[in-house]
């Protein structure tokens, strides 16, 4: 099972910092995964919850696809990342219970059912304490989940 740093997080939520390229790389170095959120506008990429705010390259997911989780946060990204990088492993979704993401692994609402390949999304938010038998969790605090 791999535990995914949501935005870089590693103990609780950080707005100040989340989505910054030099947390999700300092997450990376800690021995986590990272989820990101990435928009493309006007065909620049950026890193940003709820708007574009780290301008950043190509090159600098690329460099880290092996630990990465890409949240596209608009059409354009999503079909950027479809046509010309489908070694990145990426998804969309607002409040699926359910989000195939491009490998195949299964982005996985709080509290749903879980299969093999499920990522598990913030189980802190939900009574669902069970994690073995999914690929990964994803979460605000993988600190508290490395012992699993």
């Amino acid at each position: 099972m791999i535990l995914i740093a949501h935005r870089g997080n590693l103990n609780g939520p950080n707005p100040k910092l989340e989505n910054n390229p030099e947390y999700l790389l300092s997450a990376i170095k800690a021995g986590y995964y990272v989820e990101c959120d990435l928009w493309l506008i006007d065909n620049i990429l950026y890193l940003g919850h709820d708007s574009p705010q780290y301008k950043i390259s190509i090159y600098f997911l690329l460099n880290i696809k092996k630990y990465l989780f890409c949240h596209c946060k608009n059409i354009q990204v999503l079909y950027y990342l479809l046509s010309e990088y489908p070694e990145l492993e990426f998804f969309y979704h607002d409040s699926d219970d359910y989000t195939l993401t491009s490998k195949n692994n299964i982005w996985t609402y709080p509290g749903k059912n879980i299969t093999e390949k499920s990522i598990i999304v913030m189980p802190e938010r939900s009574n669902n304490h069970i994690y073995f038998n999914c690929y990964g969790i994803c979460t605000d605090y993988p600190e508290k989940y490395k012992l699993f």
